[in-house]
């Protein structure tokens, strides 16, 4: 589908459409551009369709559902909860066709071209596409994302999956054996363990071992409460039928094998030897501080360049690509990116939070905030690390609403806040925001609400 014109020229044109790419164009055409955006699959990319959105969408309607289970202590009695898999499974694609025809509006309102095709470069200004257009540009932008890891032995089909396919399921199955222990699988073994689903986690060291243990360790043991088992230190070794088998001889019976063993960069038939282009041994785009690639007219975002592969670091790098695209002087300078687990509690960090030279930090407990204690979810904390001079360099939210929450932390470290500038700012009341607060109060010397003891 062409919307618009079709032109063979344009300023910039942007390959893929995601929202590391369709935030690139936008900015573009905002500053007069004419762009192009050439998009095989759908607007939006995996966060809208397959990833972000659907795995939010789904641990929301999870959540619901558990709750409605689980609500006596609250005096609800619910007599009966039922999960109608086929009503939520189109509720979930409708969520992804409303934010798709979003963006498809927005490019039609910024008179943004967009290619149903694919793309491959036949020279360092020349795009051929699949369906038979050739797109000259003056700048364009590599926005093509990533895939899931395949595994050897595992190769998807019938009862193995990738985490897209089980974010597209329009059942709930008795049974799910997760090979992988990142933040996907997490989320992915939690929803479905609340949904009534028999989860299993197969980790090769731990779960989130790349996260503080301390907050590890409370998400592990709400995990251990929904019944989700977890082998710990062992591989997967082969599998036939239902039954996998693992390194260490046990056996997993499930009906389903969800693969969830990380990402890799999608350059496939871009073209990529017919440019000046260079990638890294991971096979990551090299980018600099602008956007741009070893090609002056190339420029590249999102999980095709590397680590941390987060919707939201592409969706600043396309703002910034945008921009340079179009002759402005801008890079990617943040200070912080934050991170989140939608785990049950969610996990947030921004910045670091280990003590070092120079480098303290102090902790709330959610056991001594009112908005936890009214609602009882008390297991959590937020702990926050600042330098001698006062300055916070990071924090970390283990909570409801920490996703939420980490913003505040991420602006305060952008911006070069103190402890003092926390504390000083007048929270809501009751909320869980009010934990940040508190922790910055403690940092100080003078927390209100826990007693760390006489100084």
């Amino acid at each position: 589908m062409v919307m618009g014109s079709v032109p063979e020229q344009v300023d910039v044109a942007v390959i893929g459409g995601g929202v590391g790419g369709y935030v690139a164009a936008i900015r573009a055409a905002q500053l007069g551009g004419s762009v192009a955006i050439v998009e095989k699959e759908k607007l939006g990319g995996h966060c809208l369709n397959y990833a972000c959105i659907p795995s939010k969408t789904l641990i929301r309607i999870s959540d619901i559902f558990y709750e409605a289970q689980h609500s006596q202590k609250f005096g609800i009695d619910v007599a009966s909860a039922s999960i109608d898999a086929k009503k939520m499974y189109e509720w979930r694609m409708g969520v992804s066709k409303k934010l798709e025809e979003g963006v498809a509006f927005l490019c039609k309102s910024y008179d943004i071209d967009v290619f149903k095709a694919a793309a491959t470069f036949t020279n360092p200004g020349t795009l051929q596409l699949t369906n038979g257009v050739s797109l000259e540009f003056k700048k364009a932008v590599i926005a093509t994302g990533s895939e899931p890891s395949s595994l050897q032995g595992f190769g998807f089909g019938g009862n193995v999956i990738d985490y897209k396919a089980a974010l597209m399921l329009d059942r709930i199955p008795t049974s799910m054996a997760i090979i992988g222990a990142g933040y996907v699988a997490v989320e992915i073994g939690t929803l479905y363990a609340k949904l009534g689903t028999r989860v299993s986690i197969v980790a090769r060291s731990d779960v989130l071992s790349h996260f503080d243990s301390e907050a590890v360790s409370i998400v592990k043991r709400r995990m251990a409460s929904l019944g989700i088992a977890l082998y710990t230190g062992v591989t997967p070794a082969s599998h036939s039928g239902n039954r996998l088998s693992l390194s260490d001889g046990r056996t997993i019976d499930a009906e389903l094998m969800v693969v969830a063993v990380g990402l890799h960069p999608y350059t496939d038939g871009l073209g990529l030897e017919n440019t000046m282009v260079k990638r890294d041994d991971k096979g990551f785009i090299a980018v600099d501080s602008s956007l741009r690639t070893a090609d002056d007219r190339i420029l590249a975002v999102g999980d095709v360049t590397g680590e941390p592969m987060l919707a939201h670091r592409a969706i600043r790098q396309g703002i910034i690509a945008g921009e340079v695209a179009m002759g402005q002087n801008s890079s990617f300078d943040n200070v912080v990116i934050p991170a989140v687990i939608f785990s049950d509690p969610e996990i947030a960090i921004a910045g670091t939070v280990e003590e070092a030279d120079g480098i303290k930090t102090a902790k709330f407990p959610l056991t001594a905030l009112g908005r936890a204690i009214a609602l009882d979810r008390r297991e959590g904390f937020v702990k926050i690390a600042s330098d001698s001079n006062g300055l916070v360099k990071g924090v970390e939210i283990v909570s409801d609403d920490a996703s939420a929450m980490i913003s505040e932390a991420a602006l305060a470290i952008e911006m070069g806040a103190t402890l003092e500038d926390i504390a000083a700012t007048i929270h809501p009341h009751p909320t869980y925001s009010e934990a940040v607060q508190e922790a910055a109060e403690a940092a100080l010397g003078h927390p209100v609400h826990f007693f760390y003891g006489k100084k």
